[in-house]
Parts: structure tokens; C-alpha cells; sequence
């Protein structure tokens, strides 16, 4: 009998995780055109749509940190049985919500299921997959992962409009119901470092992060001057504070306070926050804006939305490439100035009567400017790091970029309404054109940022990395 000198390739436990991830990134874009139908539907402000994007995204952010840690403690395998247990429950609550408030209670636990599930699949893929072959498995695991940002929106308005918008929900519990068994039977139980959770942290992160949201987001109604908005920001800006202060003292913290010390980290990390501010906060208001301003329907508004969101499939691994050769530098800088060009351009052209010709152009620019980021900025993070914290590097990166989404689409949201809304196209138009050239600024700040950030890629042993969040940077966007 003969036997291979190389193990095999474990294809059904990468298609496994790869799902996994693909399930959580749809929810990230998926939702944007739905939000007329769900207004519709259920009522409801502008406040209380941003609410239905930012309590995925805020959960997310928050947990994600935790989601490894979790892991390594408590086993891998049951972690993500429990993180996928959630995502399904709470995709089969939004879809049975009768009100705003129940929908984005669900999203929240979306954002929770999703934080945890997400790490995990590329601790149990490095687990499994032999050293030699991991680089095809990781180029799988985020291949998928990145179709689910890119078709995001297509599917989310094929579904409104051929079904219902509870359908972009309900699309998750079929295969959720199919991978859980079929995890628990083929993934196999791991664990890692059983440090304790930084529970304090958590829950400074958790009740900051929101304080400070929920002040910006009320600010569209009460205004900045309310009681109601001040101490919200008062109290969110104090806990952060505490959080920051608590991290720097904790023997086990979430967010390891020294890796600022690096400035090309510290710089990595600006220019993500930037992007994710700029691009989520313009896409949350231009996916609505072919709906309500060019009374279109879901699937056609979802639809051209793709030369903005397909470009990162098509670039990403074009831009990975360069990147080796010249490093993550040029690439980053030259992408957020495209995305930031793209956005200005965008907010000149934008009319309720607008020719869709006249809009492709910019969205190709922020395309490819996004997948400029999306490919090199993993590198450019563990680059910046001793190989030994490339996983909480990246899990860090990943938490602050989702809080920039989350306070990108806060900001711009309330911009949006101070100058437009939804009350007829021209000022929906108003809104949009007001907001974007601030998300426009964001990016062009990240862009001289980049400038400090790392000109290297690093070394394959650290990108390999196996304690659960290496390479989680690049999972949701490229």
C-alpha cells in the first residue's frame, strides 16, 4: 500500500468556513437597498434605517475582538457552532420583524453571530490545512468571502423586488440549518491560548462605541445642542476614555495599547478607519439614491451599484501582486485618492435626473480604488507588527474599520438631513450632494496618512499566522 508524502487538501472544511464567511459578508451590503422597502413596510426615519445598518456593524466591531478569544478558550469548533447558531436565529428574527425596533434588535444579534463566526473560520482553516497549502486555501476562503461583498447589493435587490425584503433574511436560515451539521461533523475541536476576557474592556468598548453613536445619530432630530445629544457624547467620549486607560493597564487586554506605538500600524489603522467612514457612509445613501431620487426598482438600483462593488473581485488579486513587488504604500495611497476623487466626482454630477452613464465612471474609480486598499492593506498591517501579535493586529484593524462604517454612516447620514431627505428626488438629490464631498475629505485624509504607513509586505510566516484574525482584514472587503 502507498501512501502520499503530502496530506491532503481538506476541501470540505474550506468550503465550510468559506460559506460561513460569505453569509456574513452579503449582510454587510445586502440590506442597503432594501432599506426603501423596509421604510415602507414598516415605518420609520432616516434615524431608524441607520440603526438597521449600524447595529450589524457596531456588534460587529465591538465582538470581533472577542470572537478568537473565545475560541481559543472555550474550543474553535463549538465557538463558531454557536456563532453560526446565532447568525441563523437572528436572520429568522429580522426576517419575522413587524417593527423597526425588533429588525435591528436582530441585526445586532447578526453582528454578534457574525463577530464570532468570522475569526474563527480562518483559525479552523490554518488548523487544518497543511503549511504547504494554505495559500490556496486562504485565496479560497476570501475569494468567497469577497463575492459576498460584490453581489451584495445585485442580490439584495433581486430579492426585494422578485419576493419580499424579509427574503435577504431568510435566505440566510436554509443555509445556515445546512452548515451546522455538516460543521459539527467535519470540523474538528482545537483550542489556543486560554487567556481570560477582558470583560471590563468589553463592556467600556461596547457602551462607548454606542453612547457616542446614538448621540450623532439623535443629533438629526434633537439637535447638536439637545441635553439628550451632549451627554450622550459626553458619556461616550468618557468611556472610550476609561477603555483606552483600561487597556493600557490590563494584564489580557482586547486591544493591545502598545501596538500603537508603531507608527506605520497606527497609520495602517487611520487610513481604515477612512475608507470604511467614506465608503459605507456613501454607500448607505447612494444605494437608496436610484430608488428614491430615479424611482427605480430594488434589483436595478442593486445592479448598478456593481461597477462600484465587482471591481475588488476583479483588481484584488491584480493589486495583491503589485504589491509584493513595489509594496503596500503606493497602492494604498493611490487607492483611497481614487475612492476620494470618485466621491467628489459623484457629488457633481448627481441629479434626480441624471444619465446612469454619467455615474460610471466614478464608480469604476471607487472600485478600484477600494480593491487597491482591500488587497495590500493586510500586508501593510502585519508588516508593521512583530509576527508574534499578527493576529491581534488584525483583529484591531478589523474592529476599528468597522467603527469607522459605523460613524461614517452616522455622520453623513445626519449631514444627509440637515441640508436634504427623503421627502421627494430633489432633495434626496440635496442630501447626497451635501454629504458625499465630506466622505470625499475622509478619504482624502487616509490617503496622507497612507504615506506613513509600511512599503513592505511581510515575510510568509507572519501573514500565516494561526491564532484566528490574521488576514481577517482582507475576509470582509476584498
Amino acid at each position: 500500500m502507498s501512501t502520499s508524502s503530502s496530506p491532503a487538501f481538506p476541501l470540505r472544511v474550506v468550503v465550510i468556513v468559506a460559506l460561513a464567511v460569505f453569509m456574513t459578508s452579503l449582510d454587510n451590503l445586502v440590506v442597503g437597498v432594501a432599506l426603501p422597502s423596509i421604510q415602507s413596510d414598516l415605518g420609520g426615519s432616516l434615524e431608524s434605517l441607520e440603526w438597521t445598518v449600524n447595529g450589524y456593524t457596531l456588534a460587529f466591531a465591538v465582538f470581533l475582538l472577542t470572537g478568537a478569544a473565545l475560541g481559543d478558550r472555550f474550543g474553535r469548533k463549538r465557538m463558531f457552532l454557536v456563532g453560526l447558531t446565532i447568525f441563523t436565529l437572528s436572520s429568522a428574527l429580522a426576517a419575522l420583524s413587524t417593527s423597526i425596533d425588533v429588525l435591528v434588535a436582530a441585526r445586532a444579534l447578526q453582528g454578534l453571530g457574525a463577530a464570532i463566526v468570522t475569526p474563527l473560520t480562518l483559525t479552523i482553516l490554518a488548523d487544518a490545512v497543511p503549511q504547504e497549502k494554505r495559500g490556496l486555501a486562504i485565496g479560497i476562503w476570501g475569494g468567497i468571502g469577497g463575492l459576498g461583498v460584490a453581489v451584495g447589493p445585485a442580490v439584495g435587490g433581486a430579492v426585494v423586488e422578485g419576493l419580499h425584503w424579509a427574503w435577504i433574511f431568510w435566505l440566510n436560515v436554509p443555509v445556515g440549518l445546512i452548515l451546522l451539521p455538516v460543521a459539527y461533523r467535519h470540523l474538528r475541536e482545537s483550542h489556543g491560548d486560554r487567556s481570560p476576557i477582558d470583560r471590563p474592556g468589553l463592556l467600556l468598548a461596547t457602551v462607548g462605541l454606542f453612547s457616542v453613536t446614538f448621540g450623532i445619530v439623535r443629533s438629526q432630530v434633537l439637535g447638536w445642542g439637545s441635553t439628550t445629544v451632549v451627554a450622550s457624547l459626553a458619556v461616550g467620549v468618557a468611556l472610550l476614555t476609561g477603555f483606552v486607560l483600561w487597556e493600557l493597564r490590563a494584564r489580557a487586554p482586547m486591544l493591545p495599547m502598545k501596538l500603537f506605538r508603531s507608527i506605520p500600524f497606527a497609520a495602517t489603522n487611520g487610513l481604515s478607519f477612512a475608507m470604511f467612514f467614506g465608503m459605507f457612509g456613501s454607500i448607505f445613501l447612494l444605494s437608496q439614491f436610484f430608488q428614491v431620487a430615479q424611482q427605480m426598482g430594488p434589483l436595478e438600483a442593486g445592479l448598478r451599484t456593481l461597477p462600484w462593488t465587482a471591481m475588488p473581485v476583479l483588481v484584488a488579486p491584480i493589486a495583491g501582486i503589485l504589491s509584493d513587488r513595489i509594496g503596500a504604500r503606493p497602492l494604498l495611497v493611490t487607492g483611497m485618492a481614487l475612492q476620494s476623487i470618485a466621491l467628489f466626482w459623484l457629488s457633481r454630477v448627481s441629479t434626480p435626473t441624471v444619465p446612469y452613464g454619467e455615474m460610471i465612471a466614478p464608480f469604476v474609480l471607487a472600485g478600484v480604488g477600494t480593491a487597491l486598499v482591500f488587497a495590500p492593506v493586510a500586508g501593510a498591517v502585519l508588516a508593521s507588527v512583530p509576527a508574534a501579535m499578527a493576529g491581534k493586529a488584525s483583529g484591531t484593524t478589523n474592529a476599528i474599520r468597522e467603527a469607522g462604517g459605523v460613524f461614517g454612516v452616522a455622520i453623513l447620514a445626519t449631514i444627509f438631513s440637515a441640508h436634504g431627505g427623503h421627502g421627494d428626488p430633489q432633495a434626496f438629490t440635496d442630501g447626497l450632494v451635501a454629504a458625499l464631498p465630506v466622505g470625499a475629505a475622509m478619504l482624502a485624509v487616509g490617503a496622507v496618512v497612507g504615506l506613513l504607513a509600511p512599503g513592505r509586505r511581510p515575510a510568509p510566516s507572519a501573514v500565516a499566522s494561526d491564532d484566528g484574525v490574521g488576514l481577517a482584514v482582507a475576509a470582509e472587503g476584498a
